[in-house]
């Protein structure tokens, strides 16, 4: 089977050849995706069995609240042309890495696949998560149409090896690494967090997540996926506060953590029912005390420094 990765050079995708690398045959040239014409003749010419669609284009809470129309015409761009490229050049499978963002921001539960759609969104990441949930649409009606297999995989929190760490686009835990590291070197008193601490999230090892894509292609070989959508997580609640105290401990900073309740905390639950995934016979093998010390460790070796 040939796979073509969008934008080899990401975060996501980066983990993704790092894992799907040992089994198959890979596509990983830096093509510009904003750029239709470019998508259409790439895809035409080496015409993969299988299309992993990621947009590097995220960011944590900060980034969502100040860059919304980079977040939503960016994705909704890539997302179109390399969709429109695959169906016209007859692609049959295509999996879409979606987001939890996508969800509605109402429930207090696990959030379940039959929950798109169901409510309104989370304000701070309204622009991210509607062109998410664009992609999703496009991916589902063309399977309808045309019977395809383009399938929407929604992840939990990604953090791990090759992360975003800078603090005006990092996501949460990446951006609490830097924090507290920094913190630790220039001998601060204090690390402030966004928000009261109470929102829980589900997170992921951006491994795991490659593993759990690994998987799905197996089954996706053995015709033993029929899912439209599918979440990829934990299906581990996590406060933010504990995940900040989890950082601080293996950071070894010394001095307070303190919450800005004055600023936003996003959704109040955003934790992943797994169920689907689970059943078909995947589960998560790193704790995430356990990848935070493996992303730790190679923040501090690739020397990162506070901007």
């Amino acid at each position: 089977m040939k796979i073509l990765i969008t934008y080899p050079k990401s975060f996501v995708s980066v983990n993704l050849i790092k894992i799907l690398s040992k089994k198959f045959e890979l596509l990983i040239d830096d093509i510009d995706y904003l750029n239709l014409s470019k998508t259409k003749k790439y895809i035409k010419t080496s015409k993969p069995d299988l299309i992993i669609l990621q947009s590097p284009f995220s960011g944590g809470i900060k980034f969502n609240i100040e860059k919304p129309a980079d977040l939503i015409l960016k994705n909704n761009i890539i997302q179109t042309n390399v969709i429109t490229a695959a169906v016209q050049n007859n692609i049959d499978n295509l999996f879409f890495i979606g987001s939890s963002c996508m969800y509605p921001k109402i429930y207090q539960r696990k959030l379940l696949e039959s929950d798109l759609l169901t409510g309104p969104l989370e304000d701070t990441n309204l622009g991210y998560a509607t062109a998410k949930i664009c992609g999703w649409q496009m991916c589902k009606s063309i399977s309808k149409q045309y019977k395809k297999n383009y399938i929407t995989l929604i992840p939990a929190n990604l953090y791990g090896i090759n992360d975003d760490f800078d603090l005006e686009s990092a996501h949460v835990i990446a951006a609490l690494i830097s924090r507290f590291h920094n913190a630790k070197i220039t001998n601060s008193k204090e690390v402030i967090v966004w928000g009261t601490g109470l929102p829980l999230r589900d997170f992921i090892f951006a491994e795991e997540f490659a593993a759990a894509v690994e998987f799905l292609i197996i089954k996706l070989k053995q015709n033993k996926i029929n899912v439209s959508e599918i979440n990829i997580g934990s299906g581990n609640g996590y406060s933010i506060k504990q995940i900040a105290e989890t950082v601080k401990k293996i950071v070894n900073f010394k001095g307070n953590l303190i919450f800005d309740k004055t600023k936003p905390d996003g959704m109040p639950v955003k934790v992943l029912d797994t169920n689907k995934i689970n059943q078909l016979g995947w589960q998560p093998k790193i704790n995430l005390e356990t990848g935070i010390k493996k992303t730790y460790s190679y923040y501090i070796s690739k020397n990162y420094i506070l901007r």
